[in-house]
């Protein structure tokens, strides 16, 4: 059984190579390859060995490299010419291509401002979903996550819905992101934001917007 997965903080996403697994729900299948997402903490409960692996929540399995997978898992759906960004629960990372070869890149582990955990928390705390949030031309410029929630805070008081305050703050995380990845004026956006559609309305009002979907690691592994 060739398995390979990316075990992100909050969600884990499993390419399972002329598989199915029963115990899993596959989201889709395509080339005789089954995608699964399930939460990482179900991980240790799951007997499965895996070809490669990359992320937070790996564990004991074997390690790789994830800018080494972003790049591997992207190239095949960009341009010759392109920024790719990863933008996670835990971190932001971006790399580019130029002339079809790899050629920059950045990654940042440590600012709540540019990743995805801030946003999971405040859905939790305002019970909200994603689909409560939209895009809005207003954004917290939010240097530090931890000031953006004195911003979300500061603008419930004063009468505003939560839902719209969290907007703005994510509306402010989208353009951090785009200043992070060198103010590209085309975008290629892989992880669980593509699944955003407050933070892909967010981008487009600063660049054109691709979405790769959550598998670009899973399949850069692959290649590896």
């Amino acid at each position: 059984m060739a398995l390979y997965l990316d075990a992100g903080t909050t969600y884990s996403k499993i390419i399972a190579a002329d598989e199915f697994l029963p115990d899993l729900y596959s989201v889709k299948n395509d080339d005789n390859k089954n995608y699964y997402i399930l939460e990482s903490k179900s991980l240790k409960d799951l007997d499965l060995q895996f070809v490669s692996a990359c992320g937070h929540m790996t564990g004991d399995f074997v390690h790789e490299n994830e800018i080494i997978a972003l790049a591997k898992g992207a190239k095949k759906y960009v341009e010759p010419d392109s920024t790719v960004l990863d933008l996670g629960s835990r971190d932001a990372k971006w790399i580019s291509f130029k002339d079809g070869k790899f050629h920059d890149m950045d990654w940042n582990t440590s600012c709540a401002s540019s990743t995805g955990a801030t946003v999971e928390m405040l859905l939790k705390f305002y019970d909200l979903e994603v689909k409560d949030l939209s895009f809005n031309p207003e954004k917290f410029n939010i240097t530090c996550g931890i000031f953006g929630l004195e911003k979300i805070m500061d603008a419930i008081s004063k009468g505003e819905k939560s839902s719209v305050a969290v907007s703005k703050f994510v509306h402010g995380l989208a353009y951090n992101a785009w200043k992070f990845a060198k103010h590209p004026e085309k975008l290629y956006l892989s992880g669980g934001f593509c699944e955003n559609k407050c933070l892909v309305d967010s981008l487009k009002n600063y660049c054109e917007v691709v979405l790769l979907g959550r598998f670009v690691l899973c399949e850069g592994l692959m290649d590896e």
